[in-house]
């Protein structure tokens, strides 16, 4: 029966799943109080637990091991949900297959390194069994499609992709920015099913609503929800775990939405996600040219320069204007543009000079 799911599992059509399990699997007591609490709920499909976790530092928690990987199995005998494990290594990979382990997936750390990729798709080369690709942790396309590729050219078919959201140059709410335009592009380009690890994503329980109503409106296939018996005992991530009864209130408050009415939606989103990202970088610039003005402003002020070089203006705008045009820009954009970042450096550099008067 959980074969037969897990095929089910990894097909295109596969709508609305949800796994769900704790960041870890700590004892054969918490896994177990875990898993027969989530198979009370409908929705969920999966057992997730994690058994060898790549910590930052080495002191920390890095797992239970193949003595975790006997308590897993026991939750899936006790409570008949499939299970599912993150594989690093080619012995991981060797010990959950011993250990009947229903489908793997391949985290985000190891999705960044190619030769690491190459030696999991060669240990599972001969198998059929599903596989989950999360993405890397940098917002980089193309590891994510070599990835998948990887898989396929050693046979596997039964592949799916797992969105927990990329390293941010700034700061966020979210651990993991979700961009989700890269995974809708991922999806665009090889037609497999997408799963959205919100715990992930998030990093804190307070923004799993929200996350995984946006998730599902962009026509995720499920969700990835981390859940333990106790949360805050959790030797990892503690603050993004949640447990299975808030799990069971979180389901009653999403809107699952059919395929078809999300594909408008899924398709702007990758568009205006890809303007908020052009946006900020916008943004940075701008913040940059002002600092420039800036220090250009005391080089003025030093050298007793005046603030504006009228002539020099002039000719700069022109010149951008030329070559807003080659690039298919409205000249009167480019002028509005320009003329509203010079007049702030004036007024920026102005400032600067009468600092300068206050102090005689």
């Amino acid at each position: 029966m959980a074969n037969t799911y897990i095929q089910r599992s990894v097909t295109p059509a596969l709508t609305n799943i949800i796994i769900a399990g704790p960041c870890s699997v700590e004892s054969e007591a918490q896994i177990l109080a875990t898993a027969q609490a989530l198979a009370e709920i409908p929705e969920v499909k999966m057992l997730r637990g994690g058994i060898w976790k790549p910590r930052t530092r080495p002191d920390a928690f890095e797992g239970s091991g193949e003595q975790g990987l006997v308590w897993l199995r026991e939750a899936k005998l006790a409570t008949g949900l499939p299970i599912a494990t993150e594989v690093a290594t080619p012995e991981h990979v060797e010990l959950a297959l011993k250990y009947e382990v229903d489908a793997l997936w391949i985290g985000a750390r190891t999705v960044v390194n190619p030769f690491s990729v190459q030696q999991l798709a060669d240990a599972l080369r001969g198998t059929d069994i599903p596989v989950f690709i999360k993405n890397p942790v940098s917002p980089d396309l193309n590891l994510w499609l070599g990835a998948f590729e990887r898989f396929q050219k050693v046979g596997l078919t039964r592949l799916a992709a797992i969105h927990r959201g990329f390293a941010y140059y700034k700061e966020t709410p979210y651990r993991n920015y979700p961009m989700w335009e890269i995974p809708i592009e991922l999806t665009r380009r090889l037609n497999v099913p997408l799963i959205t690890d919100v715990s992930h994503i998030c990093g804190n329980r307070e923004l799993l609503q929200s996350t995984a109503q946006k998730a599902l409106d962009l026509a995720t296939d499920g969700l990835m929800i981390e859940c333990h018996i106790n949360p805050d005992a959790a030797l990892t991530d503690a603050k993004q775990q949640i447990t299975p009864e808030e799990l069971k209130q979180l389901l009653v408050s999403l809107t699952f939405r059919s395929k078809q009415s999300c594909n408008v939606e899924r398709d702007l989103a990758g568009l205006r996600g890809e303007i908020d990202d052009i946006d900020s970088e916008l943004l940075q610039l701008l913040a940059r040219r002002m600092e420039v003005s800036a220090q250009i402003g005391e080089y003025k002020k030093r050298n007793n320069v005046t603030v504006v070089q009228m002539d020099r203006w002039k000719k700069i705008l022109a010149d951008h204007v030329a070559t807003g045009e080659e690039m298919g820009l409205s000249p009167i954009l480019i002028n509005k543009v320009f003329e509203a970042i010079h007049q702030a450096s004036i007024e920026r550099q102005g400032r600067i000079m009468e600092n300068e008067e206050d102090s005689h």
